[in-house]
């Protein structure tokens, strides 16, 4: 029975309102979850490195995730075989881009930059002028949050800066495993491939070196908070929002990001690096918004990692 009000129209509005400040609360609690797991693996990056938390986390991803999608790869052809095998490869290059920029120049100035990603993939498919000024915007902001000074760490820069060509092509792949694997078995399938190929290098790493409990307990937090719980979310908050709003909400990451680190890393920013950040979010969630809800993933704006 449809509850009506006293004019006689049906209440769907209130319901839909709900639905949409429920998947919006989801989405910002899915971000929340990534950075916190990104902190948590920077916490066990002095005993196995950045290359060892992103094999244990990778693991941790296929572990959760295979057992419930089940992903029929016997059943795969080779057409699309060959864009899982690249979406894995991804899958490996952005976390280790990301961690090791994390390393070198902390949390918040490495996931801005990783940011510049989709917001590339954003700026090239919008094909409104009025799009230039976000480009312009975020331009600054880059400038601003590295500092082209003799004491940055570039290699930090470039580490950040293949995160976010990763989360480019990310995106890209994403939008052909969609359109050639039905549901989600092909993202799972590639976390599965992904993980196989770190395998050895998570063997390598516990055999070569002592490798403590708390160190292994943030790696594994990483993989749970950073890839499987966000994962999960996003699928949830995308069946009660519209997609130009998941693309917004996502441009609060690299502001949780650099609330963490300063809080729970101690990493000190400038109030240039900090107006730098509010301009690159800025002008990701102005694109988007000017895009008019025309996403380039096929609907499934950030569906990552």
């Amino acid at each position: 029975m449809i509850e009506t009000s006293a004019s006689g129209a049906p209440q769907f509005r209130h319901a839909g309102k709900s639905r949409k400040a429920g998947g919006a609360a989801t989405l910002v609690a899915s971000a929340l979850s990534n950075q916190l797991g990104a902190a948590s693996g920077s916490l066990a990056f002095p005993v196995m490195g950045p290359v060892g938390v992103v094999a244990v986390r990778q693991l941790v991803a296929a572990a959760v995730l295979l057992p419930i999608v089940r992903p029929r790869l016997h059943k795969l052809s080779w057409r699309q075989w060959w864009p899982v095998l690249l979406l894995a490869v991804v899958f490996g290059t952005m976390n280790l881009g990301l961690y090791a920029s994390i390393q070198r120049i902390g949390l918040g100035l490495a996931v801005t930059l990783e940011f510049l990603g989709p917001l590339a993939v954003a700026l090239i498919s919008s094909r409104r002028k009025s799009s230039a000024l976000c480009a312009v915007a975020a331009g600054i902001g880059v400038v601003a949050i590295t500092r082209p000074e003799a004491s940055m760490d570039f290699a930090g820069i470039g580490f950040g800066l293949i995160a976010a060509c990763s989360w480019a092509a990310y995106i890209l792949l994403n939008r052909t495993v969609g359109q050639r694997i039905p549901g989600i078995q092909g993202t799972a399938a590639a976390s599965g491939v992904s993980a196989t190929l770190f395998l050895p290098v998570a063997v390598v790493i516990f055999l070569s070196r002592p490798v403590d409990g708390f160190a292994v307990l943030c790696a594994v937090g990483a993989g749970l908070l950073a890839s499987v719980l966000p994962y999960v979310a996003d699928l949830i908050a995308l069946r009660r929002v519209p997609a130009n709003l998941f693309g917004v909400l996502m441009s609060i990451n690299p502001v949780f990001a650099a609330i963490i680190g300063a809080v729970a890393l101690h990493e000190d920013l400038a109030a240039g690096q900090w107006a730098g950040i509010g301009l690159i979010v800025l002008a990701n969630a102005g694109v988007l918004l000017l895009r008019g809800g025309h996403e380039p993933d096929g609907g499934k704006p950030a569906e990552r990692r």
